[in-house]
């Protein structure tokens, strides 16, 4: 009895541990890695492209003379005008002197001067701005020596350092550069008869609305182009009021009696081109508000 009872306990015992379900053993839990993100580079503001700027200048009108012709009004009302703009000075060359470099250097004449090196046209030479200064007229003879209708005293260029830069060129150059290259300054001297000191209005103005209108259908005027037509000094009747129009890809269409000269036309270039500004220009007012509105 005892016997079959420590047997029974056995059996009992080895059934269970047989039976037993073996504990579950949990997996150790993998800590997911965070992604790996590859830096966002802080792209580079792009520069704003410089603009086409052209600048032609008539001769020895009025404003008020300037605009008996019909095309050349027309160019001023279909675009923007200075009413109150001033050339500096009689006659011709010191006005071109003031337009290109802040001050008429105290020359009273037409003669020419060695004067030192400078102007607009240095300042975009050191900042590697390209420019050029067309001149009609201008033959294989050079600034200094080519005959009518070429006219030194109009070429300003040729007084800084008392020689020609290379950039100076014919104007017959001008519609190759406007096809290909145009350079970012462009200075357009025309002939004594088309820039109206020899001949009649009526020739100038037909001429210069030509010149504009082949700007004006270039790639280089699309892109931020403006061009400032004006006039080097009255005909002595008005005080020295004399025409700015300026034409400009998105520019307004409006009129301005705010009182300008040549200083600002030349201040208001220095500051297109982030340039500092020479002599008289750099208290002058720029022509700011006849210019299209600042592009980002």
């Amino acid at each position: 009895m005892r016997r079959d009872t420590i047997a029974a306990v056995l059996c009992a015992v080895l059934a269970v541990a047989c039976t037993a379900t073996p504990a579950a053993t949990s997996p150790t839990p993998k800590v997911a890695e965070p992604p790996t993100i590859a830096p966002t580079a802080t792209p580079s503001p792009s520069p704003t492209p410089l603009p086409h700027v052209f600048v032609i200048v008539m001769e020895n009108r009025s404003l008020t003379t300037a605009l008996r012709s019909e095309v050349i009004n027309g160019l001023a009302s279909n675009h923007a005008l200075a009413t109150n703009y001033r050339a500096v000075a009689y006659p011709s060359l010191p006005n071109y002197l003031a337009l290109t470099s802040g001050s008429t250097h105290g020359v009273i004449d037409n003669g020419y001067y060695a004067l030192p090196a400078g102007g607009i046209g240095a300042q975009l030479t050191q900042a590697a701005i390209p420019w050029r200064a067309y001149m009609e007229g201008m033959t294989d003879a050079g600034c200094m020596r080519s005959p009518y209708p070429y006219a030194l005293k109009h070429n300003p260029f040729a007084y800084y350092g008392g020689a020609c830069p290379p950039n100076v060129a014919p104007l017959e150059m001008l519609d190759a550069d406007l096809a290909r290259d145009t350079p970012n300054f462009a200075w357009i001297t025309p002939g004594l008869c088309h820039d109206g000191h020899d001949c009649a209005l009526t020739e100038a103005g037909a001429w210069v609305n030509d010149l504009v209108s082949r700007i004006v259908a270039s790639g280089a005027f699309r892109q931020r182009g403006i061009i400032f037509i004006v006039w080097d000094e009255d005909d002595g009747a008005s005080g020295n009021v004399v025409p700015l129009i300026v034409i400009a890809d998105g520019g307004p269409v409006r009129q301005t009696a705010t009182p300008y000269d040549h200083y600002s036309l030349l201040a208001t270039i220095e500051d297109l081109f982030k340039l500092p500004r020479l002599g008289a220009a750099a208290d002058a007012s720029p022509i700011a508000e006849l210019l299209p509105p600042a592009r980002p």
